[in-house]
């Protein structure tokens, strides 16, 4: 089946590679951008500029869009960029709240992060709570928790690999391992092209952690 996306962070890391998977699979790709961005989407995306954390400014480029995919979020983020996972990450999703209502969205697809996590804990606190809060809409939603996604001039962590590996074979450290294990982008876009392809049932999100997203990836 067929659907109609609407995307916000379709020009970031993680956007440019979904939008042109999703194209090539046939499905209509909205991508809501900044002005002056639509040279950074492949063709046969369509672009509509606007606002991401804000709520009218969404709800008019919705149109008749059936599926959200939220990617909105701070560029490389840090413990010190606490204040701006609350006013971008935490507010684009807040103003998607504000833009729900009486549109055709049936499933919301949102890139989370990996819980519980050792370190980063106001970003994790902020990807918690809007969790919580698109729970409490009731429209199926999927949950993706990566940890860490490898790709071009982020692969610093490369050398952590083999001890993963390890880990992951041992009883104690095996579940830590694989729920903070690295996916890499092309794993990224293909598990978010999956849950697209295959909503979830009403009633209960749908949570795809590291394994779950190498999985889906296949």
């Amino acid at each position: 089946m067929l659907h109609k996306i609407f995307i916000t962070g379709a020009t970031g890391f993680i956007g440019r590679e979904v939008v042109t998977l999703l194209r090539d699979r046939g499905h209509a790709v909205t991508a809501l951008i900044r002005a002056g961005s639509e040279s950074k989407l492949p063709a046969g995306v369509r672009a509509i500029a606007g606002d991401p954390l804000d709520g009218a400014s969404l709800k008019a480029a919705l149109g008749d869009c059936d599926t959200w995919i939220q990617l909105i979020g701070t560029p490389r983020p840090t413990p010190a960029k606490a204040a701006e996972f609350r006013a971008v990450d935490r507010r684009s999703v807040m103003a998607s709240l504000e833009a729900l209502p009486g549109s055709s969205i049936g499933h919301y697809i949102y890139l989370s992060v990996a819980q519980p996590a050792p370190i980063m804990q106001a970003y994790v606190d902020v990807r918690e709570e809007c969790e919580t809060r698109l729970r409490r809409t009731g429209l199926p939603v999927t949950f993706l928790r990566p940890w860490y996604v490898l790709g071009p001039g982020r692969r610093w962590p490369s050398p952590l690999i083999p001890f993963y590996r390890v880990a992951e074979f041992i009883p104690g450290l095996r579940e830590k391992a694989l729920r903070l294990g690295f996916v890499d982008l092309s794993q990224m876009a293909r598990a978010l092209v999956h849950a697209v392809e295959n909503p979830p049932q009403p009633g209960k999100p749908r949570i795809l952690g590291v394994p779950e997203i190498r999985k889906a990836s296949l």
